[in-house]
């Protein structure tokens, strides 16, 4: 890419990035952003998100998330666990090596139980982790937000909403009234690499 065209520039400075990634805005607090949220979600927009330094209750419902899919990730961990580790022990106790021990029976359940619960809880927090970097798409490398120098304080202070050029709704001028609109300061035009 040129040196002549920035990645990321003010929106009426005059300049737009040669690829288009989104147009961002800032708000003044979390109430400012709630109310905002809704608003882009009941315009139908599906591509944006919102960056906060802290979770604010109920902003996934007024951005209209779905219930996330990491929830099936961990039941998936856990029940391989306990189904996996009981049928090993079941075979290998029961049919590979009976050993009689004090009289017990070969298949005792109750001697089972420490280790399944074990192996449950450990495959269902692997399989969250899992799940968690898949639907996030991570590791990630590079992000294009990653260049608005002001985006560098979502972490700290500051609140944002994104809204992403590959939306089908999308159209720059639409996009840049509606985050005017909402109350964003600090607009932004946000380009990608070509």
């Amino acid at each position: 890419m040129s040196s002549s065209t920035p990645l990321v520039c003010a929106v009426g400075s005059g300049t737009v990035p040669a690829k288009l990634y989104a147009v961002g805005a800032e708000f003044s607090g979390p109430k400012e952003l709630y109310a905002a949220a809704e608003i882009v979600r009941d315009r139908g927009i599906k591509a944006w998100d919102c960056y906060t330094p802290y979770y604010i209750h109920g902003l996934d419902k007024a951005m209209g998330l779905k219930k996330s899919l990491v929830g099936l990730f961990t039941f998936a961990g856990g029940l391989s666990g306990l189904v996996g580790v009981f049928l090993l022990i079941t075979i290998s106790s029961v049919y590979v090596y009976p050993i009689d021990t004090q009289g017990k029976p070969f298949f005792s359940l109750p001697g089972f139980v420490p280790i399944m619960d074990l192996l449950m809880i450990l495959l269902s927090a692997i399989m969250s982790i899992v799940g968690m970097t898949t639907l996030c798409m991570l590791p990630r490398l590079h992000h294009p937000l990653w260049e608005w120098d002001a985006f560098n304080r979502a972490t700290h202070d500051k609140f944002f909403i994104v809204i992403e050029a590959n939306d089908a709704r999308f159209n720059e001028k639409t996009a840049i009234d509606l985050l005017r609109e909402i109350g964003g300061t600090n607009l932004t035009y946000i380009g990608d690499e070509e």
